[in-house]
């Protein structure tokens, strides 16, 4: 089910996703026409419903990953499940999804340089059973993160908005 947002509720996500520890005094104050109990409210109604997670992010390249690579792999029938979960118990590895055409999942990885990547790759994804092939593509600079990912203006008011 998808839940609607309305304009106070995308101004609520846009604060949080520049700084996940602005008060709600503070929001209260940027948006004007809102009791901070209300925006309380809002922002933990948006966790409950699962539009927003505040957590810290991590900078790899300040604790020394300073590559990533993308990693494309091809899995044996009937290992899809297992080998995802397998993936997504490392720790150089952010990310894991499934894939539809060139290859079954798609991994991000972190690495000190790119030694440790075609190593990591290599010697770690490569071994874990059910990998048949894998791809790695570095990734020398991002110009967007999912953390820096916006509500888009299309997104719907209807319901939901409430307060």
């Amino acid at each position: 089910m998808t839940f609607s947002l309305d304009a106070i509720d995308r101004q609520i996500v846009a604060f949080l996703s520049e700084d996940g520890r602005v008060s709600s005094a503070e929001m209260t104050r940027r948006i004007g026409h809102v009791s901070e109990r209300a925006v309380r409210y809002r922002i933990e109604r948006l966790v409950r419903a699962g539009v927003v997670k505040i957590t810290a992010i991590v900078n790899p390249q300040a604790v020394g990953y300073r590559v990533t690579g993308d990693v494309i792999i091809e899995v044996a029938p009937g290992m899809l499940q297992a080998v995802a979960e397998r993936l997504c118990s490392l720790d150089n590895i952010s990310y894991v999804a499934g894939s539809v055409g060139d290859g079954d999942l798609s991994a991000q990885v972190y690495a000190r340089d790119t030694e440790d990547l075609l190593r990591f790759v290599d010697e770690v994804i490569g071994k874990v059973q059910g990998v048949s092939r894998t791809r790695t593509v570095v990734v020398p600079w991002k110009l967007k993160d999912i953390y820096q990912w916006r509500i888009p203006e299309t997104v719907g008011e209807k319901g939901g908005g409430g307060l």
